[in-house]
């Protein structure tokens, strides 16, 4: 089994070792082995946000070491990142830890990245509760998906399981056409959480029900953009209490079970 799995893990990281960017104005290496990042550089948290935040125009949320050495973790707004102590390499990927078994590091900061980042909502979301609440999951979800719909019709399934369902907005299509202007699917989002009474407003929207536009002051682009930046792609996308990420529907019996088995 652990044969198979760091067979796994060359392929996950021989296909990100591609995106590793050469940070300023010199060449990129041309052997990423023969580059390695010194361990005698002293980490400095300051350095790597002015450099990141000057050269890249990244806005940086926070800078903290990795377990391995002269690596740096640096969560953005466009993401989670790794960077050698200098400021000089930027790498994309996930970084995975061998020891007994296989642990992945990257999977680990980003649930704690989503647990702050969704008490940030958490008066902006949409609530169906449970009245015997026993767990509370957040969704991203769409009006026109279909797998979300089909969530949304078992709801009072999930609430008789005792799990609560916390919606956040997560337009398909994005936030802005090729032309520049808002999508659809951002616009009817929009309205509903404009809506005086949302819940309802969503339930009939996604049973097919015309959506009447509203404009109003809700952080609707402000939960997609989070969304992305913790690696949401796809809808229905389900974040439980401590930051595990689920992408892609599940029973109500079999998403209590997960819940039930952490």
């Amino acid at each position: 089994m652990f044969k198979k799995s760091l067979a796994l893990l060359s392929v996950i990281l021989l296909s990100c070792s591609a995106i590793v960017f050469a940070v300023g104005n010199q060449a990129p290496p041309a052997s990423i082995a023969k580059s390695a990042p010194s361990t005698s550089i002293k980490f400095s948290e300051e350095l790597l946000k002015n450099k990141l935040t000057s050269l890249l125009g990244l806005e940086v949320k926070s800078v903290a070491k990795t377990p391995m050495p002269g690596l740096a973790e640096v969560v953005t707004n466009q993401g989670l990142f790794y960077t050698s102590f200098d400021g000089k390499y930027l790498i994309q990927g996930k970084l995975f830890g061998l020891g007994q078994t296989v642990s992945n590091l990257t999977e680990e900061s980003l649930a704690k990245v989503r647990v702050t980042g969704l008490s940030e909502f958490e008066n902006d979301m949409i609530v169906y509760p449970a009245k015997n609440e026993r767990h509370v999951v957040s969704v991203f979800t769409d009006i026109t998906c279909g797998y979300c719909r089909k969530m949304h019709e078992q709801m009072d399934e999930y609430n008789d399981l005792g799990i609560t369902v916390r919606y956040l907005a997560y337009p398909r299509a994005g936030v802005t056409d090729r032309a520049g202007g808002l999508t659809a699917g951002f616009k009817d989002l929009r309205s509903v959480w404009c809506h005086e009474d949302p819940a309802t407003a969503l339930t009939k929207a996604k049973m097919g029900s015309n959506v009447a536009q509203r404009i109003c002051d809700k952080p609707v682009k402000e939960e997609f953009d989070f969304g992305r930046q913790v690696g949401v792609n796809s809808t229905p996308t389900i974040i439980t209490s401590n930051g595990m990420m689920m992408p892609g529907y599940r029973k109500p019996q079999d998403l209590l079970q997960i819940l039930e088995s952490m």
